[in-house]
This record gives C-alpha cells, structure tokens and sequence, in this order.
C-alpha cells in the first residue's frame, strides 16, 4: 500500500523549532511533488508549502516564508518542513501529501485536490 508517513511534531516553546519529516512507505518519494498542510482545531485545512523533485519549485506560503523551509533528502525517501520561530498560532494538525503528476515539474500547487495521497499526520503545539 503506497503512503506517506509524518513525523516530528511535538510540544516546544514559542520561538523554537522543529523539523517535521514526510517518507515515503512503498513509493518512491523522489518521484513526487509534496505539499504540507496544517488543521488547526475548528479551522480549515490550509497549505504551508511544497516542491516537486525541481528545487526551484519550492514555495511557501506569505505567512510562513521567513520562518519556514520545504527540503528534500533523495538518500532518506523524505521530505522536511523545518519551522523556525514557532508561534502559538502554528499549533495545529501537520499533513504531508504526496503528487504524482507534478513530480516532475517546476511548480507545484497548494490545491489540496490535486495531491492523492496524504498521511494521517503529526501534531506540534506551541506553547509555554
């Protein structure tokens, strides 16, 4: 079964950090475009950011841009939301998912219906 895996999340500080992580489970990760999304309690779902398999592709979203970073890791089958700066108000659900017919092309999209796979996500709560 082809999945995506999240991983990282947890409790910090306001100000901190933490790198939350999207594998791959029985697809190759390398081959796909990757969006992350956030559901904060009684909120909709919204995009973060996300890449294709171009680097040039990647793209955040104003409200996080200067403190967020989508990587990837081809070696790991993974890609990375590293979030700086934490705020109270990035407490929220985390979701990868996971594109197959962007892979390959120099923008990726934030339309959640376009990403076919997601994972069952990770929570970071910001707090003090």
């Amino acid at each position: 079964q082809l999945q995506v895996v999240e991983s990282g999340g947890g409790l910090v500080q306001p100000g901190g950090s933490l790198r939350l992580s999207c594998v791959g489970d029985g697809l190759n990760l390398n081959t796909y475009a990757v969006g992350w999304f956030r559901q904060a309690p009684g909120l909709e779902r919204e995009g973060i950011g996300c890449m294709t398999t171009v680097v040039s592709s990647r793209f955040l979203e104003d409200s996080v841009k200067d403190r967020f970073t989508v990587s990837r890791d081809a070696t790991k089958n993974t890609v990375y939301l590293e979030m700086n700066s934490l705020k109270p108000e990035d407490s929220a659900i985390y979701f990868c998912a996971a594109d197959a017919f962007r892979g390959f092309q120099s923008h990726c999209t934030m339309n959640e219906r376009e990403y076919r796979l997601w994972g069952q996500g990770t929570q970071v709560t910001v707090s003090s």
